[in-house]
């Protein structure tokens, strides 16, 4: 029979060493806050965020990163980055920051796992899609930081949520990697009732800025930044779309030119300027080139008309099955896959709170890539039937 009062203890003594061994601006395991006290929670050995960590690797949506974009969509090759491996390299370049500047790596870690966990198929092309067919329907703009933090709370688990801590769930809610920032400084003293806030402000406006509470909040936005800025360029010279004499000089020579010295040299940078500092921070120089080096993935990547051939008949198709799934809503049509495959025994409360076109929305949020071409496949394109005794004429 398993002692719970020693995994307890063994825990106690890990809570204990945390407090020597980590840094004076760490966030510690035994000051994490969940929204509901859990019995259980206190007699196991798992920490606070380790235990979040191992619930985000065992919910549905993380078990669909394996076949979500990352951002070359609609091509085959077993080398192109897909959001799982993603979410991996965030977690390493994460946790390295986090083991040299002292601060909660299973914070970090559960963080990184989970911050792209409402990414729709498809991905920033298919969040933009989503985005407009959410606002066409009166339910505000579609952004998958949100969404990642609603799938855990109250999609995952029928409804019912993960109960993830305050602290895990803002890093994921303020990971915006997309925003430049020389210099990250944590915002304490949030709790549930200002994170909400948070969530509605940002909902009218996607474009505001909102800070992690947790310096490991701070880490893993950086980091989100140092894995894929990089990582991009390598898939696009893969793909034809650029050559590596394309990088912009002045980042070659600060930062390098392959995705392996991109990543030395930012992190490098960062950890020298952060460490035993209250805030996360680029020098002067490496800030500037990697805005620069952003700006040039986006005009001559992201924004390339080379590869991005089939966007407007991908949005065709998104805006024709979002109008399926609400037409099948509306007509309680039970043979539906939103009802046998998403629906079926979700909680009541999930049913009687969120709107038609909300339902359709985390439906599709959720799905891969493959999956969304399957229904596509199976609705909008006409199926071919031959008759067994068909006949040309040939020989007429």
């Amino acid at each position: 029979m398993i002692d719970s009062q020693c995994l307890n203890k063994i825990k106690m003594a890990l809570d204990e060493a945390e407090e020597k061994r980590l840094s004076k601006y760490a966030c510690l395991s035994k000051t994490a806050v969940r929204r509901v006290e859990e019995e259980n929670i206190h007699r196991g050995h798992r920490q606070n965020f380790s235990l979040d960590t191992d619930r985000i690797l065992h919910s549905m949506a993380y078990s669909r990163y394996i076949d979500k974009t990352q951002v070359f969509y609609l091509v085959k090759n077993d080398h192109i980055t897909h959001r799982v491996l993603h979410v991996q390299l965030v977690s390493k370049i994460s946790r390295t920051i986090g083991r040299l500047l002292m601060l909660n790596e299973d914070l970090i870690e559960a963080i990184a796992l989970g911050h792209d966990i409402g990414h729709a198929p498809f991905g920033h092309d298919g969040e933009r899609f989503l985005s407009r067919l959410s606002s066409e329907h009166g339910i505000g703009f579609f952004q998958h930081n949100l969404q990642s933090v609603r799938f855990l709370e109250k999609i995952e688990r029928k409804g019912r949520g993960w109960n993830l801590t305050l602290q895990v769930l803002d890093g994921i809610l303020c990971h915006d990697g997309e925003i430049h920032k020389k210099k990250l400084c944590p915002e304490s003293g949030k709790n549930f009732e200002i994170m909400a806030k948070e969530i509605s402000e940002k909902e009218k406006e996607p474009y505001l800025e909102i800070l992690p509470m947790t310096l490991e909040g701070c880490v893993v936005r950086m980091a989100d930044t140092i894995s894929y800025v990089g990582r991009d360029i390598e898939d696009a010279i893969r793909l034809g779309i650029i050559k590596r004499q394309d990088i912009p000089e002045n980042c070659r020579k600060t930062l390098g030119e392959t995705n392996g010295n991109i990543v030395y040299s930012l992190v490098e940078d960062l950890v020298e300027n952060s460490l035993d500092k209250p805030y996360i921070c680029f020098s002067d120089e490496i800030s500037n080139s990697l805005k620069e080096l952003k700006d040039f993935n986006r005009d001559r990547i992201y924004l390339s008309e080379t590869f991005f051939k089939q966007t407007s008949k991908l949005e065709l198709m998104f805006s024709l099955m979002f109008e399926r799934y609400c037409e099948e809503l509306k007509t309680e049509n039970m043979s539906s896959e939103i009802y046998g495959e998403y629906l079926r025994g979700m909680s009541e409360e999930y049913r009687e709170t969120n709107s038609t076109a909300m339902v359709v929305r985390d439906f599709m949020a959720g799905m891969t890539d493959e999956y969304f071409l399957s229904q596509c496949r199976k609705h909008l394109f006409p199926e071919i039937k031959v008759a067994p005794s068909q006949s040309y004429g040939y020989m007429d």
